[in-house]
């Protein structure tokens, strides 16, 4: 209690401090910073009580002559001022920086010179008021709140009451991972506004800190496979906005019937073009995706730039690359400086949705979502009980039938976006197989079978309503599956995904076209926006796959290594080694550069977020 209490004075002061942008949030939104905040809270406080249940348990063992009282206190004196002291540091970091404390400052202190520059116009009496404050506040708690421990009733031995301290200490680990639920705490339970301030304002300094310490070893630096110079020009033959080159002309013709439809974009889980028969894998997993290919515009040839669900989702709404071993979506302040599709189609006027069956807290996926801009959103809690009929949430035509549902009344234009899950491991399906067999391939044969089954129904429903006439849908992906294999982990074909354009916003002579270019997952965002009349210069990892001069190259990033797929084949290499573990390919050596210099220039721009 007395963290919690501790932590809602800070954040209290916070407010206080950047009174001006509190002032602009309603009273609501100000309250729900305490509120969805307390999750967060209570997670260092249980952090911070692990010592002092320690130490109940070592004076139950050791009686009297442990002084528990004052060495408790004395933790708690200390932690609390050093705490304070962060806290403090973060009002002003605030201000300066526009993101809460994290590892950022550890920058500086190779450079004592810069840091002092740094805090030359910092309000150090006002800060140093603040500090007081919450020093002051923190001792007045404690006195309240801690009492002495009572002596040990006779019939209760020491034993009993250290076993009971062990179980105080192991019930720790609820609030610490915040909850029973599936999905562990993060910075996704503390974004709730659409208002960013609130959402900073309502995460913990002292636990934003140490989630930075412990992601900054997954902070992989650049690796200098070549000049810096030469790495650039390389990329800017794909990719030229990237390393600041002029933008290309877009020629593109329109395949669009009205420019500004509304725009369904469907994210199926585990979608591997093995299994797609329109993109030249087993026929009759997918017949009603393959019917849409048939009757939209199928691009073949596109890859996946990761192999997780959350760096394909930022790969598709933000048109950024993967990185090796860590995914850009586990830090906050890098994710608020990507482009997002749903906050550019918003200022166009478009509304926007996100429905997916799950928990969104996954992988830190709901707050990378706020920070695009999304206003409605529909996960996990919001079904029901009994509709909540598979181990990560609800199942697939659940989904669609609440998407269906809601698009009734959906003001136009619309940017709806829905992730699918049945397809997701332990494959389990509502339905009965259409595929025999027990083995793991044929569990996940099925699984998306199901998943394309519940996609037909929902289609067929979707062609009735009055919206579907102006309507563009992109069926496309998070990543591909090493199933069905065997294939190893750098095997392109494991990225090898469906991109499938539909929908009655769609002109009649499209309709069957076949883009067999070669591109990447990214490059959905500027094929998109291009159609829709819309800039595009902001994403600048992305390009249009339908325009004329499109080269053709897809990057994809695994653990500790990358592939390349070109036009006369394709490699993956390995950056541990840092040699060519397995490739099929015509111009080994230039696909290699390429796709080095992919890695090299894109994980800089990584680093500098």
């Amino acid at each position: 209690m007395f963290w919690l209490l501790f932590f809602a004075l800070g954040r209290g002061l916070f407010l206080l401090y950047h009174l001006a942008s509190a002032k602009l949030l309603p009273a609501a939104t100000l309250g729900g910073t305490f509120l969805y905040g307390l999750r967060l809270d209570a997670s260092a406080a249980a952090y911070l009580s692990i010592p002092p249940f320690l130490f109940f348990i070592i004076a139950s063992i050791a009686g009297p002559r442990f002084a528990l009282g004052k060495v408790a206190g004395a933790y708690t004196a200390l932690v609390a001022s050093l705490l304070a002291l962060l806290m403090t540091a973060d009002l002003e970091l605030y201000r300066a920086w526009g993101f809460r404390l994290d590892d950022t400052p550890l920058q500086y202190l190779n450079s004592p010179a810069e840091m002092a520059a740094s805090a030359g116009s910092a309000p150090l009496l006002l800060l140093g008021m603040a500090l007081l404050v919450l020093l002051s506040a923190g001792w007045g708690l404690y006195r309240l709140l801690l009492r002495p421990l009572p002596a040990l009733p006779a019939w209760f031995g020491r034993r009993r009451a250290a076993l009971a301290g062990l179980l105080y200490l192991a019930l720790l680990f609820v609030p610490m991972r915040g909850g029973t639920q599936q999905v562990p705490l993060n910075q996704s339970d503390a974004y709730f506004s659409e208002q960013q301030f609130a959402n900073h304002a309502a995460l913990n300094a002292p636990w934003n800190l140490m989630s930075a310490l412990l992601l900054r070893k997954e902070e992989q630096a650049p690796v200098a496979f070549m000049p810096d110079s030469a790495a650039r020009r390389l990329v800017a033959s794909v990719y030229p906005l990237a390393v600041g080159a002029p933008a290309p002309v877009n020629s593109t013709p329109s395949i669009l019937a009205e420019p500004r439809p509304n725009v369904l974009f469907i994210i199926l889980e585990s979608f591997t073009a093995k299994l797609v028969g329109s993109m030249g894998g087993e026929q009759g997993v997918t017949p009603n995706l393959d019917s849409l290919a048939r009757t939209g515009v199928a691009f073949t040839q596109v890859y996946a730039s990761g192999d997780r669900s959350q760096k394909g989702l930022v790969s598709l709404l933000s048109g950024y690359p993967s990185q090796p071993t860590t995914s850009i979506i586990k830090f906050p302040r890098k994710i608020e400086q990507l482009p997002h599709l749903c906050r550019t189609l918003k200022g166009a006027g478009y509304r926007s949705s996100y429905y997916y069956g799950g928990e969104l807290a996954f992988a830190n996926m709901k707050s990378y979502l706020r920070t695009g801009g999304y206003e409605q959103f529909t996960e996990r809690d919001d079904f029901s009980q009994a509709e909540q009929n598979s181990k990560w949430g609800a199942h697939d035509h659940v989904l669609f039938n609440r998407l269906l549902r809601d698009l009734r009344q959906q003001p136009q234009p619309f940017f709806a976006t829905a992730f699918t899950l049945s397809s997701h491991e332990p494959f389990e399906i509502p339905t009965k197989p259409r595929f025999a067999g027990s083995d793991e391939t044929a569990l996940f044969r099925n699984s998306v079978h199901y998943t394309d089954y519940a996609l037909g129904n929902f289609l067929r429903e979707a062609r009735k309503q009055p919206w579907y006439a102006h309507t563009l849908l992109v069926l496309v992906a998070d990543h591909g599956h090493m199933l069905p294999g065997p294939w190893t982990t750098d095997e392109y074909t494991k990225f090898h995904i469906p991109l499938v354009l539909a929908g009655g916003a769609l002109r009649p002579e499209v309709r069957g076209k076949v883009v067999a270019t070669i591109g990447s997952q990214t490059d959905v965002a500027a094929t998109l926006l291009r159609q829709l009349q819309l800039p595009a210069n902001a994403f600048v990892w992305s390009r249009d796959l339908l325009a004329p001069a499109a080269r053709p190259f897809a990057y994809y990033c695994y653990n500790d290594g990358f592939g390349a797929v070109g036009p006369n084949g394709w490699l993956a290499f390995d950056n541990v080694s840092r040699k060519v573990t397995v490739g099929d390919s015509m111009a080994l050596s230039s696909l290699k550069r390429l796709g080095q210099a992919m890695e090299q220039v894109s994980m800089a721009d990584f680093s500098r977020k």
